[in-house]
């Protein structure tokens, strides 16, 4: 084997691993060292599951839905279309940029979809409805939704 058929070579990760471990001081079994249910297998997990403490994990458990829910619906007002009446959760970010979440009841509502779905086209292809465009302009006239969202972005605290 020549010097560059060696530098083309895909290095061996495990063995490159294995030495990294123990440069930092690890050995290769403290990685393994424990499983997710605690019972000491070969399964790894990133956070405990706190099983041995069920009180601890109902806290986390709590502490991920209210940040999940957090996450998903930030800053988020519903609107709805003066048109159709479909409601569809809206945060403007800025001018131009506004983030709208339809569900499927408000998807099955909206008329303008409704025509396309009719003409036989696909509803999900469209970039908007026009007439919910309007309706949540006049959202931000009306002093309804903010022009530009106050809430804190979902990943700051």
């Amino acid at each position: 084997m020549t010097a560059h058929d060696e530098r083309t070579q895909a290095p061996d990760v495990d063995r490159l691993a294995r030495s990294m471990l123990q440069l930092t001081g690890h050995d290769d079994d403290d990685h393994h060292a424990g499983s997710a249910d605690g019972t000491g297998g070969s399964a790894w997990s990133k956070a405990p599951d706190f099983a041995a403490d069920p009180e601890r994990a109902a806290a986390v458990r709590e502490s991920s839905r209210r940040d999940r829910e957090r996450y998903l619906t930030a800053g988020l007002v519903p609107v709805d279309c003066r048109f159709c009446h479909a409601t569809v959760a809206v945060k403007k970010l800025g001018p131009e940029h506004t983030a709208v979440q339809w569900n499927s009841t408000a998807t099955q509502r909206c008329a303008v979809f409704a025509e396309i779905r009719a003409s036989g086209g696909d509803s999900s292809r469209s970039r908007a409805c026009p007439k919910l465009s309007d309706s949540i302009r006049h959202a931000v006239a009306e002093g309804c939704l903010e022009e530009v969202s106050s809430a804190p972005p979902p990943g700051d605290g």
